[in-house]
């Protein structure tokens, strides 16, 4: 039952913010579906055992693998699918309590937070940045194949 919410938040939140975006409204639900998968990636690693930080690197990396492939299948910009996609793994929740434990003075729990939310975010980049560098590497040996 649990997974089933996931799915459903997971897909809502990303379509929402596509709409907050101004994403086309051929892209929404799109958009909601690669949140959804990037998320339920993530909840699936970190349900079995997978640390957060490598669970946020790959759930990203999938949400920039399927973004290139919506990308090139609608003919859209990829970042329209990248940004809706990844919202869910953003760790905003993390963040506030870290600055709402500085403004209480509590600044090992709020180190402590916030290290673990500056990791998510480096994260996020990397999975993203490495999608990158996988496709390039693909595009560049099938190039070198055609010659």
């Amino acid at each position: 039952m649990e997974l089933i919410e996931q799915i459903i938040t997971s897909f809502i939140a990303s379509g929402a913010f596509g709409m907050i975006f101004s994403v086309p409204k051929e892209s929404l639900f799109k958009c909601g579906f690669v949140g959804m998968v990037g998320w339920i990636s993530y909840f699936i690693l970190t349900e079995n055992g997978v640390d957060i930080v490598i669970a946020t690197g790959i759930a990203s990396f999938i949400v920039a693998v399927i973004s290139q492939i919506f990308a090139k299948l609608y003919k859209t910009p990829i970042i329209i699918f990248t940004v809706s996609g990844i919202i869910p793994l953003v760790p905003g929740g993390m963040a506030f309590n870290a600055m709402k434990y500085f403004v209480e003075n509590d600044y090992s729990k709020a180190m402590s937070i916030a290290a673990e939310a500056f990791m998510l975010s480096g994260a996020i980049a990397i999975g993203i940045v490495f999608s990158e560098v996988v496709n390039q590497i693909i595009r560049k040996s099938k190039l070198g194949i055609a010659k």
